[in-house]
């Protein structure tokens, strides 16, 4: 119904209700003690390795506490230090699922619920105390001031907001702005060949100042851009944060290039995962003021490079202590350092979701950064999906270029998949017109349907 009647209004006034929803959500995220977090995580940037564990020793004790008596899903767990926690058990995603009402520590009326994005397709909620939400806030700014981004900038956000009606949709205005705020909200449900130049021709007369959102769709935008010799102008955006997805070489590289600016990676989660922050020199951050981060291989025994299970200390509303997230990501090796003055430990990489991967009989799983690299010296593949139902048979699902992709192009990439999936599987290349995003507005890369098969 409210869908119904926003979508029969006049522009000017859903633009208005737009800038009304977000004064009342932004006075929820930028009250309380959220300037006094700001200042205090800018004061603390230039805290030593040892200050910082310290707090994160005295921060996992308190949350524990406190969770462990407003959680009754937690009230069971014994409580030990942080040097113990390994100790404690892990919880993964089908657990946090099916035991979230025990788990939350306050009731939904008490709290502000946040959605994931259902992109393995099962949705679920977690809720957010106000003060939680303000700290995360509070940590995500203080990172995106570091390259000028303040609220009140103009900025083109590309989420999953699904605001366009069909009479926006027939007049290629494919955005909703926020004048008070100076947002402007980019569909990520329309990005395809046919509407992209209005996507550029929009951004290149509203200038924003900063990006922020899926980078699979700010991809599409600068590939279709360089594509089409369309210059956009420099000097005109400072920074680009991307939200949600791995970022892979081909979008650093892309991206950076039509947009002329600098792209600035960050990692957490709509559970509430701890931040892993980008630096000015390129660097990425462990964030261990907002977490606890444990890297653990198969055998849940710490390793520099393997599944990312996190103890977040801003889920007193939904806690997730020893939470594997089902991403992956490799460290740094310790003695390594950035002379950027951030002490917290390094990231060498974060690999993505564990699940998002193609498997073969003959070579195993083969992780999203490989199949990315699929592309590898190929010309005129727009975007491609691999989706595979069954173990022995791979479908990729292609958009292409015909003035570039070739029957010498397909060979290639065929022989590129061939090197990771072995000679054995049956491999399908399907020529599409476009390939949908999810509900959430998120680009699959891999569509993975036989999990459940895959010991």
């Amino acid at each position: 119904m409210k869908e119904k009647i926003f979508a029969n209004l006049p522009e000017a006034f859903q633009d208005l209700l737009i800038s009304l929803f977000n004064w009342i959500a932004y006075r929820g995220r930028y009250g309380g003690k959220y300037i006094q977090l700001r200042e205090r995580f800018k004061k603390n940037r230039s805290l030593s390795l040892d200050e910082l564990k310290d707090i994160q020793k005295i921060r996992f004790h308190d949350f524990f506490s406190k969770v462990q008596q407003t959680s009754p899903y937690y009230k069971k767990y014994e409580l030990v230090e942080l040097s113990a926690i390994s100790s404690l058990p892990i919880l993964n995603k089908e657990e946090l699922r099916t035991n979230i009402e025990k788990i939350h520590a306050i009731s939904p009326s008490a709290g502000i619920v946040s959605k994931t994005g259902g992109t393995t397709g099962k949705s679920l909620e977690v809720l957010y105390t106000a003060a939680n939400m303000q700290e995360r806030f509070a940590m995500l700014d203080d990172f995106r001031n570091r390259f000028g981004y303040q609220l009140g900038k103009k900025t083109a956000w590309f989420s999953g907001k699904n605001l366009l009606t069909e009479k926006d949709i027939h007049r290629h205005r494919f955005w909703k702005t926020d004048y008070f705020y100076k947002v402007r909200y980019y569909s990520t449900f329309h990005i395809k060949e046919d509407y992209l130049k209005y996507y550029i021709e929009d951004l290149i007369e509203y200038k924003p100042k900063y990006f922020v959102g899926f980078p699979s769709s700010i991809l599409e935008i600068a590939k279709y851009g360089l594509k089409n010799n369309i210059d956009f102008p420099a000097n005109t955006v400072k920074a680009i944060f991307p939200t949600a997805e791995t970022l892979t070489e081909e979008m650093y590289e892309v991206i950076q290039t039509f947009f002329k600016t600098k792209m600035y990676n960050q990692y957490a989660s709509s559970e509430g995962a701890p931040f892993i922050f980008e630096c000015v020199n390129g660097n990425l951050h462990l964030e261990l003021q907002s977490g606890v981060f444990e890297v653990l291989d198969e055998y849940n025994k710490p390793t520099r490079s393997g599944k990312l299970v996190v103890t977040s200390f801003t889920t007193e509303g939904t806690p997730l202590i020893r939470y594997d997230i089902g991403d992956s990501i490799t460290l740094e090796e310790e003695s390594k350092t950035c002379s950027c003055g951030n002490n917290n430990p390094l990231v060498k990489e974060i690999l993505g979701r564990i699940d998002d991967y193609v498997f073969s009989p003959d070579n195993g799983k083969i992780n999203l950064g490989n199949v990315s690299n699929t592309l590898k010296d190929t010309h005129g593949i727009i975007k491609f999906q691999a989706v595979q139902d069954s173990l022995d048979e791979i479908k990729i699902l292609v958009v292409i270029d015909p003035l570039y992709y070739t029957d010498k192009v397909e060979n290639k990439f065929v022989q590129n998949w061939r090197d990771r999936i072995g000679k054995n599987m049956t491999l399908e290349i399907i020529k599409v017109e476009e390939i949908s995003v999810e509900k959430s507005g998120k680009f699959r890369m891999v569509k993975n349907n036989i999990k459940h098969l895959i010991p």
